[in-house]
């Protein structure tokens, strides 16, 4: 058994552990996830589990060891980057639109990885070489708040509280077209395109995910909307503005990109992000006011009068 792997909590039921760990890695094949349990590779709640078949439960703690496809080592890099907040156990930072979290293949270096790595004391090991301290995702072209975690203690801490839905991660975005309803939840499952594996699609099957919004606030041909998740599926919330009719401004690959505005990405922003101290058990409210370029979109629209009706 390795013990370089990635470690991760289930976020909900599955059938079959290689169900669960393709949802976590989601560029792995069954079978190749398959040989990874046989050959005792893989620790479900502390044990070594090699049945692909073993249910999971939510919570339950899942550890992979994946042979590394080339061998790297991370540098530190100065690299701007906004660090919010940060103590002995975790850091909080503001990552800016165009910056990829963690290496990976076509992008090596530069990453939020390296330059936390350069402004950082520490950082958990959980996540192996290429993604330490590494809780959380953002879309390169998403911006806004991460919570990193400085220690293995609390990056399980914190893995927990996202996968038991207590900490609260809310998003403004920029939508296209008017939003009629005021407020709602959007439940659908989410899977791989069929026409394009890089993009996800609502579907029949794959994975459930769960988002609410409410709108702040209405232009002429757009609409400002909070998003929260209380799921965290791969370009959850690019997909649920699609499949509402109402992509996201700027967005590339889900919507019309950008016709208007000259902008190098979507307008979505990781706004607030609500979670519990892994140490302290004190709850902590962080908030990241919009980027420049969004806020310089939104003085350029006009404003419905019944903005809010």
């Amino acid at each position: 058994m390795r013990t370089d792997g990635e470690v991760f909590i289930a976020d909900e039921d599955f059938s079959r552990l290689d169900v669960c760990i393709q949802a976590h890695f989601s560029s792995m094949t069954r079978s190749a996830i398959k040989k990874l349990i046989e050959e005792g590779n893989v620790m479900l709640c502390g044990k070594v589990c090699t049945k692909a078949g073993e249910k999971v439960k939510a919570g339950s703690e899942v550890s992979v060891s994946v042979p590394p496809v080339r061998e790297l080592s991370l540098e530190p890099s100065d690299i701007p980057v906004e660090i919010v907040y940060q103590d002995a156990d975790i850091a909080v930072v503001n990552k800016p639109q165009g910056m990829v979290v963690h290496p990976a293949p076509g992008s090596y270096d530069d990453t939020l990885v390296n330059a936390l790595l350069g402004k950082l004391d520490s950082l958990s090991g959980i996540n192996g070489v290429l993604r330490p301290g590494i809780v959380h995702r953002l879309d390169k072209d998403t911006s806004g708040l991460l919570v990193v975690a400085k220690n293995d203690s609390a990056h399980v801490d914190l893995q927990k509280q996202i996968a038991q839905k207590s900490a609260r991660r809310i998003y403004l975005a920029l939508l296209e077209g008017r939003v009629e309803k005021q407020k709602g939840t959007i439940d659908t499952f989410l899977d791989r395109s069929a026409s394009d594996r890089k993009k996800y699609a609502v579907s029949r099957t794959g994975r459930r995910a769960v988002t609410h919004y409410e709108v702040v606030k209405r232009f002429h041909g757009y609409t400002l909307v909070r998003f929260e998740l209380e799921t965290g599926r791969t370009h959850q919330i690019r997909v649920h503005a699609k499949f509402m009719g109402h992509p996201v401004v700027g967005d590339f690959t889900y919507g019309h990109g950008d016709k208007k505005f000259g902008l190098k990405g979507q307008l979505l922003h990781a706004w607030q992000l609500v979670l519990t101290h892994p140490s302290t058990g004190k709850q902590m409210t962080f908030t990241a006011p919009l980027p420049d370029y969004f806020e310089e979109v939104l003085q350029k629209l006009k404003p419905l009068e019944d903005g809010l009706d």
